[in-house]
């Protein structure tokens, strides 16, 4: 490519960053280093560059957006800064999104008990023992009432860590928006609303996949009319990759399962540009920080060529991959915990390098249990170091150019392609889950993974070396029995003083659209409005659906 083509180039990006300025300035009017020169916004090439630049690499918030999807990326505003956090009730919950939100975070990121999950209610004999363990126990709205009791929902995003139930709490978000007097057009914030994930890596389905696509492309379709701020699905690698994947397996399966959610989303006869927008993704930060960063670059140029190329989409905001971090709990030890500090922030550091839109960091003691307040003020304090000590937010993209990372990016990016020919060639993901395939390659990679670790091929810090004897730990974060005990109270006095006639009417029309055609959301927000609980809602579906039973894979 000669100077000339990438000057012009480089020119048409600069007048994008000048439109986008007028309308969201950056945090200063320069950025200098320690030694007090000047960084620039973005470094590239200046003068002949290879053919393939513009099409591998280009400029921030330019297809393929290789090195980010907005032109001034973190100059204009940091990551969003999100804390995963639930446990125990509501009440307890809300205590610590305050304290979070006081402690500087930027947005709330809410982490469900397993009935909720489920589709049970925490009065249910099925999950005595389980509830508000791993999470916030939201059995009505009358829980998510006091969720998000004094948070102002016009001006906190909020994330959702919810799958199969997610139109049931996305009902209850848009209820408690309407109580506090915000329009459903002036919510944001996003659900994971991702099962595929859920079939091959995490567990937490209850209905068969082509049954859960059509309560995820209806919600695509009701957000649109309704909650138009609200990422409709937030495509999981995270699980993924917690189930022992590799950072090749997480980008091809995730973007695998994006292409299917896209298809059905066409099949529904909702068009692409009408939801792709609003679609989101969710990753893994693991330790290599490298390999990470190039996981994330590549994902990016791949997802805009599917959409582009694919699906044939005309508006960029369809192409670029917005995305969430979490950092890898399954690489923290329970073992040396203070050590996950040091790992959390080189995880950390990776997602911010590569790019990401929001980012949460573990905290030490999750090996062990629930985080404890110091704990979670740690993980915090370390993205606010990064933010505003570290300097990596000042120039974009720092790490593009570099033969090693650009290098990463392509293996990565080539070996991905691979695996999505071959659920292309099984007929898409749906029939790879149903067939076994991704589980069975999950599977082996995470053996070959503890094979290593227990064969000392691979070091893990305090567990296979640089051990020490240790005492138990103490003060750890443990849900009282208690909290289940006054969580079915609530619910049974509930039950008692709502309107009986109306919840069961309103569970009639969820059944009876369930055995039709017609779009699930404005039934079951109307169930949800009349507090019907969420195993209700969820067994008004189940009638007719019924429940998913796991592919045995050997």
């Amino acid at each position: 490519m000669d100077a000339k083509k990438l000057a012009e180039a480089r020119e048409k990006w600069r007048q994008k960053v000048e439109k986008s300025l007028a309308k969201f300035p950056e945090r200063r009017k320069t950025f200098k280093s320690t030694s007090d020169f000047e960084i620039d916004r973005c470094y590239a090439p200046e003068g002949d560059a290879d053919e393939t630049y513009l099409d591998r690499l280009g400029f921030p918030g330019d297809y393929p957006f290789t090195r980010g999807v907005q032109p001034t990326m973190y100059r204009g505003r940091f990551w969003t800064m999100r804390q995963y956090s639930g446990f125990g009730d509501a009440a307890a919950t809300n205590e610590r999104y305050k304290y979070l939100l006081a402690q500087g975070q930027t947005g709330l990121s809410v982490a469900f008990d397993l009935p909720t999950q489920m589709g049970y209610d925490s009065d249910d004999p099925r999950v005595t023992g389980e509830v508000g363990k791993v999470g916030v126990a939201i059995s009505s709205l009358e829980d998510m009432e006091t969720l998000l009791d004094g948070i102002p929902l016009d001006k906190v995003s909020t994330s959702m860590t919810i799958n199969s139930t997610a139109g049931t709490l996305l009902a209850y978000y848009v209820a408690v928006g309407k109580k506090q007097g915000v329009a459903t057009k002036d919510l944001r914030g996003t659900i994971q609303n991702d099962l595929l994930k859920e079939y091959m890596a995490r567990g937490t389905y209850i209905y068969p996949p082509a049954e859960s696509m059509r309560i995820i492309t209806d919600i695509f379709a009701y957000c649109r009319a309704e909650v138009p701020n609200w990422n409709t699905i937030s495509v999981s690698g995270y699980h993924i990759r917690e189930a022992g994947c590799s950072a090749v397996q997480e980008v091809a399966f995730t973007l695998a399962d994006g292409i299917a959610y896209v298809n059905a989303a066409l099949e529904a006869g909702l068009e692409v540009d009408e939801f792709a927008p609003r679609i989101s993704f969710f990753f893994n930060a693991h330790n290599n920080l490298l390999e990470e960063v190039a996981k994330y670059r590549a994902a990016r140029r791949m997802w805009a060529k599917i959409m582009k190329e694919r699906f044939g989409s005309n508006d960029p905001k369809s192409m670029m991959l917005r995305f969430h971090t979490q950092t890898a709990g399954s690489m923290l030890t329970a073992q040396q915990a203070e050590n996950n500090i040091v790992r959390v922030t080189l995880q950390a550091l990776a997602a911010v390098l590569g790019g990401t839109q929001s980012l949460h960091t573990n905290s030490m003691d999750e090996a062990l249990a629930l985080p404890t307040e110091k704990a979670v003020t740690v993980a915090l304090r370390t993205q606010q170091i990064l933010a505003h000590e570290a300097g990596v937010g000042d120039t974009i993209d720092p790490l593009a150019g570099g033969y090693y990372v650009e290098a990463l990016t392509d293996e990565i990016e080539a070996k991905a392609w691979d695996y999505i020919k071959r659920i292309d060639e099984m007929g898409g993901m749906v029939e790879a889950i149903m067939h076994g395939f991704p589980q069975r390659e999950i599977q082996n990679k995470a053996y070959e993974w503890q094979v290593e670790i227990e064969n000392d091929d691979r070091v893990i810090v305090g567990v296979n070396k640089f051990t020490a004897d240790e005492q138990p730990p103490a003060d750890l974060l443990k849900v009282d029995e208690s909290v289940e005990r006054a969580q079915r109270e609530r619910l049974a006095a509930l039950r008692s003083r709502r309107d009986g006639a109306r919840v069961k009417t309103a569970l009639a029309k969820i059944t009876e659209t369930a055995k039709g055609t017609g779009n699930l959301m404005p039934p079951i927000v109307e169930a949800a409005e009349a507090y019907a609980t969420t195993g209700e809602i969820a067994d008004a579906m189940r009638e007719v659906f019924g429940e998913f039973e796991e592919v045995i894979v050997v």
